[in-house]
């Protein structure tokens, strides 16, 4: 049976339509860790998924999944950065951005390392009330590489589609194992140490002072906010259209890295379990996709393991998780006064606010 191509009949030589996006969540339509993080600071994923904060000594801002959007474009979300506390004059060693850091396994057909290495476009839409000049870039850490486009902001508060594209790297393949990876960074500010040189637009060993030259400083006003949607990476020297997901599709891809059981209910049973001894609850979860590695587990709120009778459960512990494209794990907790040999369920304890999250981001 024949295969009908769609979007950019230039590319189907590289990668079947599907999937061809290298990034997951591009159109920000989900955000399990919640839809809005204030009093940022520093590193860290914070509400839409797989797009990681690096900050450093540049202000502190409020991140948001936003209703904002380009008009007729068919995203519901973007992702907003907004200046709560600012920074006029950055210190030489402050950075900055925003960023995507994808698994090397899913960049094999890039052919990154060799003379038949594929160029990359990404294109997205942005907006801000700072017009200038803001800078977007391929950093490899596992060759100590990098390379850096600027785009511009022309229009205050206007939506804007900017296209970039990157050569081909023909140095430095990407491994396949847990800690090779590329990561796509959107720079907001930066300090001297990192933009006293010249943008090096060619892949190139990383210097430090090349990375972000002529970035406006996104930190200097509390009035200053910046949306960004529709980010698209892709093979090749032609932006297509951007691939829409269906939502089941999207949860999934970003479940890979972040896992979080719904905690809107008064009592959500997470998983299934016994007490070996009078003080220990043992429960298998069977994760709903393969996990990129051995995630770590955060917990908060008011928890119960829940046989004939509910015994509060705390101190909870990740076991059996180590290696990679894991599909269940072994959670621990501690109890008191249970019955050996029952069994019971893991559950919140009357408390829509608790949360039981697994992580195992790059």
């Amino acid at each position: 049976m024949a295969i009908t191509r769609i979007g950019n009949p230039a590319l189907a030589d590289v990668r079947e339509p599907n999937f061809r996006n290298l990034l997951i969540n591009g159109d920000m339509s989900l955000a399990q860790r919640g839809t809005s993080s204030t009093g940022i600071t520093g590193n860290g994923y914070f509400t839409v998924d797989r797009f990681k904060h690096v900050i450093s000594g540049l202000g502190t801002w409020t991140a948001s999944q936003s209703t904002e959007v380009p008009t007729g474009q068919g995203f519901a979300n973007s992702f907003k950065m907004d200046c709560t506390t600012a920074d006029a004059s950055p210190a030489a060693g402050d950075y900055n951005f925003i960023c995507q850091i994808v698994e090397g396994r899913n960049l094999q057909y890039l052919k990154k390392g060799t003379s038949s290495a594929e160029s990359v476009t990404i294109s997205f839409w942005v907006k801000s009330n700072k017009t200038g000049t803001y800078i977007c870039e391929i950093f490899d850490g596992n060759n100590t590489r990098q390379i850096s486009k600027s785009y511009t902001i022309s229009a205050s508060d206007t939506w804007e589609k900017k296209t970039i594209t990157f050569p081909g790297d023909t140095s430095g393949a990407i491994g396949t194992s847990a800690s090779a990876f590329l990561q796509f960074n959107f720079w907001l500010a930066v300090g001297s140490d990192r933009s006293s040189g010249t943008l090096s637009t060619t892949w190139t060993s990383t210097t430090n002072a090349n990375r972000a030259v002529g970035q406006v400083n996104l930190a200097d006003n509390t009035s200053n906010e910046w949306y960004i949607t529709g980010v698209q990476i892709e093979a090749g020297t032609v932006a297509s259209d951007f691939e829409f997901l269906p939502a089941d599709v999207n949860l999934t891809r970003c479940q890979r890295y972040f896992y979080t059981e719904p905690n809107t209910d008064t009592y959500h049973a997470v998983m299934n379990g016994f007490y070996p001894t009078t003080s220990l609850f043992i429960g298998v979860l069977n994760l709903p996709t393969t996990m990129f590695q051995g995630p770590s587990l955060t917990m908060s709120g008011n928890w119960t393991a829940a046989g004939t009778s509910d015994k509060a459960a705390s101190n909870f512990t990740v076991n059996d998780s180590t290696g990679n494209d894991l599909n269940s794990i072994q959670v621990r907790a501690d109890v008191s006064s249970a019955t050996a040999g029952q069994g019971a369920n893991l559950r919140n304890s009357n408390d829509t606010s608790a949360k039981f999250q697994l992580s195992c981001e790059l």
